[in-house]
């Protein structure tokens, strides 16, 4: 146990399973998320990655077992009000108001907050990403696809989070805006985040996670320490194309 895992769990999925109708999609899956650690979610398309991130985000209910946030059930509690439980979820094509302007864009992801913090969490997000200072009159849906993923970042941390969940970050993007988006992960738990990345790029994220678990068909089939998996010859042969 490293010492990221001497306390409780801040985030505990425990035996959920979920479904599309008659489909069984998630089924029993179990895993822990603890402060200021970086924990991925790998596997091969349609494995459940991201059906698990929106059942955490309350986007979907499970139909059996229970989710923690800092020791408080939250399974059932609606994706609106998940962001006033301290939980944000950067989705999977990076869904930003393409019709506001990127100010606008970052305001709306600080609606939780008194009005009072918004000025200074704008100016944080400036600093952390200077290219959104540049654009931040700009209309969101006419910024390159890197600076909309730092665009749905941003939005998403406007919130201050005590959990920030990344689907698929890097998809669709230039390998060289690839390595930013991966370089302000790495910036962002060096700060102090903690954050669960959902990723194909199972090279990349095991490089920047703490720890991992591999899903297969709505099941965890492998979990450890993220080092560890990045060189196991099963992972390395079905993820890494080696």
């Amino acid at each position: 146990m490293t010492d990221i895992q001497q306390a409780a769990p801040l985030l505990r999925v425990n035996d959920i399973h979920v479904y599309y109708g008659a489909i069984h999609a998630i089924k029993g899956i179990s895993l822990e998320v603890y402060e200021n650690e970086i924990v991925t979610l790998i596997g091969a398309n349609g494995a459940g990655k991201t059906t698990t991130l929106n059942t955490i985000a309350g986007l979907l209910k499970p139909r059996q077992g229970t989710i923690e946030l800092n020791g408080t059930p939250i399974q059932g509690v609606g994706a609106s009000k998940m962001v006033f439980q301290g939980l944000a979820l950067c989705p999977e094509g990076r869904r930003i108001f393409q019709q506001m302007t990127v100010k606008e864009n970052l305001e709306m992801g600080a609606f939780s907050r008194p009005n009072t913090e918004i000025e200074g969490s704008l100016e944080e997000m400036f600093q952390r990403f200077p290219r959104l200072k540049e654009r931040e009159k700009q209309i969101a849906g006419t910024l390159s696809g890197g600076e909309q993923q730092m665009l749905a970042m941003a939005r998403a941390l406007m919130s201050r989070p005590k959990l920030l969940m990344l689907d698929e970050p890097s998809m669709g993007l230039a390998p060289i805006l690839v390595e930013q988006i991966f370089d302000i992960i790495t910036e962002l738990h060096e700060g102090g985040a903690t954050i669960l990345l959902v990723e194909q790029n199972a090279q990349m994220a095991l490089r920047v996670a703490n720890r991992a678990y591999v899903m297969e068909t709505g099941l965890i089939t492998m979990q450890g320490p993220a080092e560890e998996l990045l060189h196991n010859d099963a992972v390395q042969k079905a993820y890494l194309g080696s």
